[in-house]
């Protein structure tokens, strides 16, 4: 080995020891390119470490994507704003930054099913990972059962802290179906556990008067209610459904396709 592949295997070494293993990956690569454009040692600096912060930022937030368990691949770029025109897209952009979860603020989608709360809510919990946050999604149904049987087997402390860590936590299509009264008293202490701790967004086909109905009791969706509410922000879709206008498109349905 001569000194100049000495001193290379030295540098990737180190390279990994620094744990910038894009960079270490990519060395040579790199130093041709610096070579071709004749970089001065700042830019060919500037240009690797901005390299490797890139796949950085690439690889957490794949990771966080993963562990964000979204039952799609959902984009707000994709949500289309034209046919659902009672969407605050202004709002949807401000959400999509983050900010609210600094301040552990709620956001709830309410709607009737089809209008595409769920594909808003997937887009913007990947934004908030974008953001750098740690996010958890689940249906409504699956949480109030996952909870009902870790109270069942005494570890219901360990779930509940499980579902109050993430710094966001989306529940889906609350609402759907009834809940049995015990349920809405576990689903009373996750919300009081997260409340100013930690943001959640919910998306609801039930308007808030129909919640005491959901929870099978009035005072605690109120108790419910008041504390989702005191910081939040709310979005009401009252648009057609994406599947209802597909299947008209398709001749399945009687009535023009909506413009």
């Amino acid at each position: 080995m001569n000194g100049i592949e000495l001193i290379h295997a030295r540098v990737v070494e180190t390279l990994v020891k620094l744990r910038l293993g894009h960079v270490a990956e990519r060395l040579d690569a790199h130093l041709s390119e610096a070579a071709r454009e004749e970089l001065t040692y700042l830019d060919f600096l500037d240009r690797v470490l901005a390299a490797e912060v890139d796949s950085k930022q690439r690889k957490r937030v794949a990771m966080g994507i993963q562990i964000a368990h979204f039952p799609a691949l959902k984009t707000l770029d994709d949500f289309d704003f034209r046919f659902q025109p009672s969407v605050d897209a202004k709002l949807v952009r401000e959400l999509a930054t983050g900010r609210f979860i600094a301040n552990g603020e709620n956001v709830l989608l309410f709607g009737p099913p089809g209008v595409g709360k769920t594909h808003l809510a997937i887009g913007l919990g990947r934004a908030c990972v974008e953001a750098g946050h740690s996010v958890l999604f689940t249906g409504a149904t699956a949480l109030l059962a996952t909870l009902a049987k870790a109270e069942s087997e005494g570890h219901l402390a360990d779930k509940l802290t499980f579902y109050a860590k993430p710094k966001l936590l989306l529940v889906d299509e609350l609402g759907y179906l009834p809940f049995e009264r015990r349920a809405a008293h576990l689903f009373f202490q996750l919300v009081a556990r997260r409340y100013e701790r930690g943001a959640m967004l919910i998306t609801t086909n039930q308007a808030v008067t129909q919640w005491g109905h959901v929870f099978g009791d009035e005072v605690l969706a109120a108790a419910i209610l008041d504390r989702l509410l005191h910081h939040s922000h709310t979005l009401v879709i009252t648009g057609e459904s994406y599947r209802l206008k597909q299947k008209r498109k398709a001749g399945l349905l009687s009535g023009a396709a909506p413009k």
